[in-house]
């Protein structure tokens, strides 16, 4: 059964642009680091100031759903749940931009060996991302339906996994002085977080999906 209805349209329209936020912002992370990767930091640069946007629009958004439920007294059997979801959600535009950032700050030199490996990396923590996303909006509207969507999520999280172990493993086999190696290692772990956080929430959404059905 859908949570909202005629009453909670506003509301509805709040959570759906949160999300919609929240899902651009996976695919400007992905297209962030393929652009540094390629050497073109101008595209890469503005894709950092677009995340940026877009994490700040996500968090105004959670404010305004936070306070249109309070305000208008709106699911009070659900509003726990709800804010938990858009909170824990908001982590994960912000480790994304976070991740994003320090390319930008720190500048790592990345060696054209491990480019593919960097680029299937945050491939596979965008993709996580996104099903994340999905997952929330069948939350909303058909919570028995989430199952296959959470499943994608914990695929694409193990797949950032693997991608990010075979890429450390090459890297410190590799003839690299040892702080670089160390520096690459950070960068990769960074992007990977982003997976590791949609898991997280996924595992958390899980448990509401379960309330629901109750």
């Amino acid at each position: 059964m859908p949570l909202f209805n005629k009453s909670t349209q506003l509301l509805s329209l709040q959570i759906d642009g949160f999300l919609d936020a929240v899902a651009e912002g996976g695919l400007v992370f992905r297209e962030g680091v393929q652009a540094y990767l390629a050497g073109d930091l101008d595209r890469f640069e503005v894709r950092c100031k677009a995340i940026n946007d877009l994490e700040h629009k996500a968090d105004d958004l959670s404010k305004a759903v936070e306070t249109h439920l309070y305000r208008h007294s709106l699911i009070p059997e659900h509003r726990g749940d709800v804010l938990g979801l858009l909170e824990t959600t908001d982590t994960i535009i912000d480790t994304a931009k976070t991740s994003l950032f320090q390319f930008s700050v720190e500048k790592p030199a990345i060696p054209g060996d491990y480019r593919e490996g960097f680029s299937r990396l945050a491939d596979a923590s965008s993709e996580a991302m996104q099903s994340l996303v999905l997952a929330a909006r069948t939350f909303f509207r058909d919570p028995e339906a989430i199952k296959d969507h959470l499943f994608k999520v914990g695929h694409y999280e193990h797949e950032a996994d693997a991608i990010s172990d075979a890429l450390k493993r090459s890297i410190f086999a590799g003839e690299l002085e040892l702080a670089h190696k160390i520096h690459l290692r950070y960068f990769a772990l960074n992007i990977e977080k982003v997976s590791d956080k949609a898991k997280e929430v996924a595992d958390r959404l899980a448990i509401y999906a379960i309330k629901r059905s109750l």
